[in-house]
């Protein structure tokens, strides 16, 4: 009986240690595996980082396309009520009392009269200047002029001049803005002019307004609406005032100007303004041609979605075109102007 349980006893200790030899792994077991592992899981890992950087990028450029389109939308509804578009020589001129005909506006709006985010003649220019006749519903009250007591209220318009500039930061100056440019958005309101205009919507209007200049000497409508004067006093600008007046960003990542020698643009050496006037550098992101005459505007933009994906080189080149996407709108303003 002793033998048998003693016989017993020394199986089961064989059988244990032949478990305990057999229930690991080799160290070169380990090391073909970890071997195994790399070479399988780096190509997918590179493979899923390659897929997850070209939807950024894709990501980046949907984003800069929809953003100027949206934004000529918005200028496209603008111009629409446009009854005078000023072109190269208003924009860029400086009020002459000596030659009426060289005279412009450039020294009556931002940045000369500087407002609020444009105030530096060497970062935001004006591209698109214009007069709009613009609809205020509800302005005009039917038996006095106090809307709350009057039920009863019409319609009216009222005059406004709206400027788009390209701002741009590309030192970085501004750190809430992409380091490329913006386009902005400047209005000077006008009051209805309507017998009991309101209180609350007829009446307002921003300090410096002064109604379109159709009443000055000239030959030409042109000459005329050059002559406009802002009703600032002397000294005074748009952000200096009660209730000042900003440059309001409309959209921001576009394309910053540079140099017309270096840059491959296709817009450097087509020709977008044949017929009408350039406004602003072709090589820019933000330009318009315009004819004064027939209140036509042609406006182009161009983005630079490397500028959301990167600090440096966001130079156009043929390479990264895409990351470049532009887009125009041709709009003929409808609105009117009354001259009695």
């Amino acid at each position: 009986m002793i033998n048998s349980l003693k016989f017993i006893l020394s199986t089961q200790l064989k059988r244990s240690g032949i478990n305990k030899t057999i229930s690991g792994f080799t160290l070169i077991e380990l090391l073909v595996a970890m071997v195994m592992a790399v070479l399988i899981i780096t190509p997918l890992m590179t493979f899923m980082i390659s897929i997850l950087d070209s939807d950024r990028k894709e990501q980046a450029k949907a984003t800069s396309e929809q953003e100027i389109q949206a934004a000529l939308d918005y200028i496209a509804r603008d111009l629409q009520q446009a009854v005078y578009i000023y072109d190269n020589d208003g924009v860029n001129r400086i009020i002459d009392t000596t030659t009426i005909g060289n005279s412009g506006i450039k020294d009556q709006i931002p940045p000369v009269k500087s407002a609020s985010s444009c105030s530096d003649v060497n970062i935001c220019k004006p591209i698109l200047v214009f007069w709009k006749r613009e609809f205020v519903a509800n302005s005009v009250g039917i038996t006095d002029d106090t809307e709350t007591s009057d039920t009863q209220t019409d319609d009216g318009f009222a005059y406004s001049l709206v400027a788009y500039y390209l701002i741009t930061n590309t030192d970085s100056a501004n750190p809430t803005w992409s380091k490329e440019a913006r386009i902005g958005r400047f209005e000077l309101r006008g009051p209805v002019n309507a017998d009991n205009a309101n209180d609350i919507r007829g009446r307002k209007f921003n300090p410096g307004f002064n109604p379109p200049s159709i009443n000055k000497t000239g030959a030409t409508l042109k000459i005329k609406m050059n002559q406009w004067q802002t009703a600032l006093a002397t000294g005074d600008n748009y952000s200096s005032v009660d209730n000042p007046v900003r440059v309001e960003t409309l959209v921001d990542y576009i394309k910053a100007p540079e140099l017309p020698s270096t840059s491959t643009l296709p817009e450097a050496s087509s020709t977008p303004c044949s017929n009408l006037n350039l406004v602003g550098s072709k090589t820019s992101g933000f330009f318009a041609c315009v004819d004064a005459t027939e209140v036509l505007a042609q406006v182009y933009i161009r983005g630079n979605a490397l500028a959301r994906l990167q600090n440096d080189n966001l130079d156009y080149a043929v390479n990264t075109k895409t990351y470049f996407p532009s887009s125009s709108i041709r709009v003929q303003g409808r609105g009117f102007l009354f001259s009695k």
